[in-house]
């Protein structure tokens, strides 16, 4: 039971995967430290898993300001004393065809979900590398793996976010650090809203604690989880 006492940072705690993510390491005893722009559904989350016995922190966060994610950090390190996993959850999805030339939009997208991972990554990693250890873990999406009309600035982005974990990974074979790609399909959230086959978002918080229970030796490298009746 790895996971048990361990400090877990979660962007876009505040619904969806964030959310269920944040909740479900707390029932498995990780002490939560959470992010997001929503700051009263973040205390009400709070105050949710200390009455259920859990431990949990929270601050705003807004992705595209490098400070905030080093407040997030700050916050983990001052009420626990350490960090050992940063799971980046936050992302936006704009979707329409390239010819609509939605230039605001493209900008947005890769501001909160390619810059909003470089910015964690800036956060956490000297403290990974101070502590001897530590565990990235990336919310990407299966929009990256199989490429369709109105999603392709979405997609890139995330396959970015895919390259840039693998390149981190290459530059820390040292046993130190452990990086993981979560690629969910279609999920009942906000982001996507109700396709009629979503899966909940429980099912990838839990594919998220699976990656994060691990020995320590163990990387998952890459996960995906999807609705069986996806295409």
């Amino acid at each position: 039971m790895t996971l048990h006492g361990k400090v877990v940072a979660v962007t876009g705690a505040s619904s969806g995967i964030g959310e269920a993510t944040a909740r479900h390491l707390a029932s498995r005893g990780a002490r939560v430290v959470l992010g997001a722009r929503r700051t009263d559904r973040l205390d009400s989350l709070v105050a949710e898993i200390e009455a259920d016995g859990g431990e949990a922190a929270a601050t705003r966060v807004d992705v595209t300001d490098p400070g905030d994610l080093k407040a997030l950090v700050a916050l983990a390190l001052e009420r626990f004393g350490r960090l050992d996993v940063f799971v980046g959850n936050a992302g936006i999805a704009k979707l329409g065809p390239l010819a609509d030339l939605d230039v605001e939009s493209w900008a947005t997208m890769v501001d909160v979900n390619l810059k909003g991972i470089l910015h964690g990554i800036s956060a956490a990693l000297p403290v990974f590398r101070e502590q001897g250890g530590g565990h990235f873990v990336t919310v990407v999406s299966t929009a990256g793996l199989r490429i369709v009309p109105t999603q392709a600035v979405y997609a890139g982005t995330k396959n970015a976010v895919r390259t840039l974990l693998e390149g981190l990974r290459q530059e820390n074979t040292d046993g130190t650090l452990r990086t993981t790609s979560i690629s969910p399909g279609y999920v009942r959230t906000e982001l996507v809203g109700d396709t009629g086959f979503g899966i909940d978002p429980a099912a990838v918080a839990g594919a998220i604690a699976f990656a994060i229970d691990q020995p320590e030796d163990v990387e998952i490298g890459d996960l995906t989880i999807r609705p069986t009746r996806q295409g």
